[in-house]
């Protein structure tokens, strides 16, 4: 999420656990989706909400203040999306893992909508220090034929510094369910330095790795096929359709890289979806 310099970095490392959560709840109001529930405990807020787009879309960013998460921090987020309301969720910048004694750090997110509710989650990566011990879950429900676009993107290792994911362990879930029947449910642990960084089958030495999703009553064969148009010649790039759902896998060297095809992922699904282009959040550009 937030930079944070060097200082503060080994200032936290040695601090007290954070221990915080949030939780946000967004209703349609005639022709304006308004945050109506924003309720936080400990370093964990939003800022005012945004309408880049107009009233029908109300978009927020979530800021962390202490800047990272380090062994022993404990978040928590849930966001429910009331009937017909679209809420845009992302964060200003990369959430950093610090590395840990001991401890797990661990993210619970859970997130809801209501039939006919549109959720966008965009976060920015997720960067792994060398030494952490991560425990990240994503937990979704939909109601109904609401639509949910987001992305998740994960970096091992500090690559600005050459720093690579030697030790350490990343767990990773990730869970998809309509009417409470679940439509994707992926499980992972990461182990520092394990063969299936190197291995082809794996990451293949690749540090990035992300998924794209989009979760809507039917995939078609148009949006299929657009979507596999999308694919770039940079890292390990892919498209699967699924009942209900369509998924985008990225393996390659750079966040960057991994932005910018979930981003033409976006658009492309966005467009097919919702019917509206891709209105980029200023705070990316800041």
């Amino acid at each position: 999420m937030l930079t944070t310099s060097a200082a503060v970095e080994s200032e936290h490392a040695v601090s007290s656990p954070w221990h915080a959560a949030l939780d946000l709840g967004y209703e349609r109001r005639a022709a304006r989706t308004v945050l109506v529930r924003s309720a936080h405990i400990g370093p964990l807020v939003v800022q005012k909400s945004l309408y880049p787009e107009g009233e029908a879309v109300c978009q927020n960013i979530i800021v962390h203040p202490p800047g990272g998460v380090a062994g022993g921090d404990d978040l928590h987020v849930a966001v429910a999306v009331g009937i017909g309301a679209h809420a845009q969720i992302t964060t200003p910048g990369a959430a950093k893992w610090y590395r840990s004694a001991g401890a797990f750090a661990r993210q619970r997110i859970g997130l809801t909508a209501q039939s006919s509710a549109l959720l966008e989650w965009l976060p920015q990566e997720a960067i792994i220090f060398d030494g952490a011990r991560a425990d990240l879950e994503l937990t979704i429900d939909l109601d109904g034929d609401a639509i949910l676009i987001g992305w998740d993107i994960v970096c091992l290792g500090r690559m600005a510094s050459g720093e690579r994911f030697a030790r350490g362990v990343l767990k990773h879930r990730l869970s998809i369910r309509r009417d409470g029947m679940p439509i994707f449910i992926e499980r992972g642990i990461v182990h520092g330095e394990s063969r299936m960084l190197a291995s082809p089958a794996g990451l293949d030495g690749a540090p990035v790795y992300g998924t794209f999703f989009a979760a809507c009553a039917s995939i078609s064969d148009e949006l299929l096929n657009a979507s596999r148009a999308t694919i770039g010649n940079d890292g390990g790039q892919s498209v699967t359709r699924l009942p209900g759902l369509l998924l985008a896998r990225f393996r390659g060297s750079s966040a960057e890289a991994a932005r910018q095809y979930f981003t033409r992922m976006w658009q492309c699904v966005r467009s097919a979806l919702i019917g509206r282009d891709v209105v980029m959040p200023r705070i990316w550009r800041t």
